[in-house]
C-alpha cells in the first residue's frame, strides 16, 4: 500500500513539474522555474507584459522581448513556455515576426524623421 502511494505521489509530483507556464500569467519565480529563462529574460517578460499588455502569440513575444528569437522560443517552448497556451509552431511564426519587426522599424524612422524637423 504504502508503495502505490509513493508511486501515486511521484507521478503527480512529475505531472506538476512538466505543467505549461503561460508568459501572460506567469509570475517572476515561475518563469524562473523554467530552464533557459533566468531572471533577466523573466523580469523583461514581465516589463514587456506591464508595458504592452499580454502577448497576442509567439511572433509578439519575440518581436517584443528582446534576446527571444526563434531558436530561443523553440527551446523556451520545448521547456514548457506557452504563449496563451500554444507551443512555439517554428517557421511560420518567423514569417510573422519579420513582418512584426519590420513595421517596427518602419515606426521608429518615421519618428526620427519627425524628430529631426525642424
Amino acid at each position: 500500500m504504502l508503495k502505490k502511494i509513493l508511486a501515486v505521489m511521484a507521478m503527480l509530483f512529475a505531472a506538476a513539474s512538466w505543467a505549461a507556464v503561460d508568459a501572460n500569467k506567469a509570475s517572476d519565480a515561475e518563469l524562473d522555474a523554467i530552464r533557459g529563462v533566468g531572471p533577466s529574460l523573466s523580469k523583461r517578460i514581465i516589463d514587456e507584459r506591464k508595458k504592452g499588455g499580454d502577448f497576442k502569440d509567439w511572433p509578439d513575444l519575440m518581436s517584443r522581448v528582446k534576446g527571444v528569437k526563434e531558436k530561443a522560443a523553440a527551446k523556451l517552448s520545448s521547456e514548457g513556455l506557452t504563449v496563451n497556451g500554444q507551443s512555439f509552431s517554428g517557421a511560420a511564426t518567423a514569417a510573422k515576426v519579420a513582418k512584426a519587426e519590420s513595421k517596427k522599424e518602419k515606426a521608429e524612422g518615421s519618428a526620427k524623421k519627425a524628430d529631426a524637423k525642424p
